[in-house]
């Protein structure tokens, strides 16, 4: 394990997987280019180390360029492609060979292509020492390919976060962060909101509103209440890219917790699917949802008794609470279907004493 300013890595691939995969690489581009003289353009930086083991074991005639082009900030890609420093001297003419550290979504890559079919080159090949397939989102070949490995973060032989670790021989991975993160439902009157305060004390884990975080956040006149109040005095709904603005915003709050109950969100399965991203940005994902599941009668009963002193108008009427439901498993039918393809929906009988309901769904949660 080693630690790289904010962030711990364990060991993924030793130095001497690493050079197995240079030199089937090498190998090939020996057999293919060995009477073209090629180009090889070497991406800077994080490919350096990479091609000068490349170079080295390519015992024909060949030149050297670089080319510098900017995307990552920090653990992810931002998305956009710059070129600091394009390639020297001209390729125009040339059989040139792409070096690259990784592949991942192919943005760079897209880009130097671009730059290549301008250069007007008679040819060009991307050889880059790894691949991560579940990233890629391009067409075009890459032709020589090192290693194939899954879509983490990795450090060593020349990759970097935030610039350390290049220098490492072995390769490194972001290490997981061990947290639970809970998906809680609950229709109307299933003491949801009291089993979230004892699961939050039992686990340590910070429980997140999403109705507190609007109220928060419109009561504070913060840049994203002002936003959100903006659609709503229209008359349109909230974006999800807001609300998950607003939850980004909490989670960041708390980067030592042990993990989060997620209140009231996600209700549709693209917030499910963009809770999925944020939480995967942290390195860590949803562990479970669980829904407190009790008897439409019962909870009718039981909301109408609550109405007699909770001074609540929709706790009174009984054609409220029923459309209150109605809307509940509406809402909640397609996300089940959501989590279930996850292995990750969980029903707990919500029908009982307090610690009675709190032991089955600790008996839930400390599996996952």
């Amino acid at each position: 394990m080693i630690t790289l300013g904010d962030k711990q890595f364990e060991k993924y691939l030793s130095a001497t997987d690493v050079q197995h995969a240079v030199n089937g690489v090498a190998v090939r581009i020996g057999d293919d280019f060995k009477d073209k003289n090629p180009v090889f353009l070497v991406v800077l930086n994080g490919a350096f180390f990479f091609a000068a083991d490349l170079i080295k074991r390519f015992t024909y005639p060949c030149e050297l360029s670089f080319i510098k082009v900017a995307s990552y900030e920090g653990l992810h890609s931002s998305g956009d492609i710059s070129t600091v420093m394009g390639a020297e001297p001209s390729l125009k003419g040339r059989h040139v060979i792409v070096v690259e550290d990784i592949v991942d979504s192919g943005n760079t890559i897209e880009a130097i292509i671009e730059i290549l079919n301008q250069e007007q080159v008679a040819s060009y090949a991307i050889a880059s020492l790894f691949y991560k397939p579940e990233a890629y989102l391009k067409s075009f070949p890459l032709d020589y390919v090192g290693m194939e490995i899954e879509d983490r973060f990795i450090v060593g032989y020349g990759l970097d976060y935030n610039g350390l670790g290049r220098n490492l021989k072995d390769i490194y991975i972001l290490k997981a962060k061990q947290m639970t993160n809970l998906v809680l439902f609950g229709p109307p009157g299933a003491g949801k909101g009291t089993q979230a305060a004892l699961i939050k004390d039992r686990y340590e884990l910070v429980h997140i509103s999403t109705g507190d975080v609007f109220r928060y956040n419109m009561k504070n006149n913060t840049e994203l209440g002002q936003a959100a109040k903006a659609y709503m005095d229209r008359g349109d709904l909230v974006p999800d890219s807001l609300t998950i603005d607003m939850l980004r915003a909490e989670v960041e709050k708390n980067p030592q917790a042990k993990g989060f109950i997620f209140d009231g969100f996600p209700r549709t399965e693209a917030q499910a699917a963009a809770l999925d991203e944020l939480l995967e940005s942290m390195n860590s994902s949803v562990s479970g949802c669980v829904a407190l599941e009790v008897d439409t009668e019962i909870l009718v009963e039981r909301l109408l008794e609550r109405g007699k002193t909770s001074g609540r108008a929709d706790d009174q009427d009984e054609s409220k609470i029923r459309n209150r439901f109605d809307e509940y498993n509406e809402k909640t039918a397609v996300l089940k279907e959501y989590y279930r393809n996850q292995d990750k929906f969980h029903a707990v009988d919500g029908v009982g004493s307090i610690d009675e309901i709190t032991a089955r769904l600790t008996a839930v949660i400390d599996q996952l």
